[in-house]
């Protein structure tokens, strides 16, 4: 790993003592941050990609499910048409995978990088309302009795976690369909619990690693929302119930009722004429005679 943690360790350092150079405080906070940001554009192809992979594949749910019900007995047909669409549209199942998978040696990276840059103190420095990036080291501090708590250092440390599992929770709601088939839906629910184990992990990692994901949680949010917009946070708009719209079609309006009135007083069947009294008198002469 001294391949990817080496090079982590001396972009870190050298963000920071150009930062400290021209006066800005908290210059390790910052570097990661700036890190974070380098990261992020380097990966922001491969994620890109991925964003137009999951649209795709979230576009296509209505074809897949015909295919579904078609070859539901057949699983071999089923597989074989499912490929065959996949190929028309140019998308792979499995490209979604590919940033975690880029990103995931750089989180270990960084976690080793942070803890020989804690362990040599050069990471002692705090970041705002952090006392240390270098803390914490366990989960002790928080998993334990409340009564135990040191409650200044427990109200230090706990926001980024909680930060950690906000973020990726509405960065996953951001990337996640509007109307998904139940299967999809299902597979979203799971996926919920990803934020949580992000946020067990936060609580005893350093401050710093923690930094990292909000970071990128952040950017990573404002990459889906210029790309597909609010995508599963958008409110949903709910249609009108089919039997509000038959009842409001069947009830006329004010002008409708004025207009069938005028046309029924028009019409010589509903109302004939009315004939007057001379002419009465003179068919009664004529039928006596």
């Amino acid at each position: 790993m001294d391949i990817i943690v080496v090079p982590i360790m001396a972009a870190l350092e050298g963000i920071s003592s150009a930062l400290s150079s021209i006066g800005i405080p908290y210059s390790f906070g910052f570097a990661i941050i700036i890190f974070t940001l380098l990261i992020k554009l380097i990966t922001a192809p491969l994620n890109a990609k991925q964003i137009k992979s999951s649209k795709a594949m979230s576009d296509m749910q209505p074809k897949l499910q015909e295919l579904q019900k078609k070859y539901k007995d057949n699983k071999e047909e089923l597989a074989k048409r499912q490929m065959e669409m996949y190929k028309e549209a140019g998308v792979n199942p499995l490209g979604g995978c590919l940033p975690s998978l880029v990103q995931f040696p750089i989180w270990i990276g960084l976690y080793q990088a942070l803890y020989k840059l804690a362990q040599s103190g050069k990471l002692a420095e705090g970041f705002f309302w952090i006392p240390s990036l270098a803390e914490p080291n366990n989960s002790s501090w928080l998993l334990q009795n409340p009564a135990n708590w040191d409650w200044p250092y427990v109200g230090a440390y706990i926001i980024l976690p909680v930060l950690t599992i906000v973020t990726q929770i509405l960065l996953q709601k951001m990337m996640t369909a509007k109307n998904p088939d139940p299967q999809t839906s299902t597979m979203n629910q799971m996926m919920m619990l990803m934020p949580l184990m992000f946020g067990f992990f936060a609580i005893q990692v350093p401050s710093g690693l923690s930094l990292y994901w909000v970071t990128m949680n952040i950017f990573s949010g404002i990459q889906q929302y210029i790309m597909t917009g609010w995508g599963g946070l958008a409110p949903k708009k709910n249609a009108p119930a089919k039997k509000d719209l038959a009842a409001k079609k069947d009830v006329p309006t004010s002008k409708d009722r004025e207009s069938l009135i005028s046309k029924a007083k028009a019409d010589p069947v509903l109302n004939p004429p009315v004939p007057s009294k001379k002419g009465q008198a003179t068919r009664a002469k004529k039928r006596k005679r």
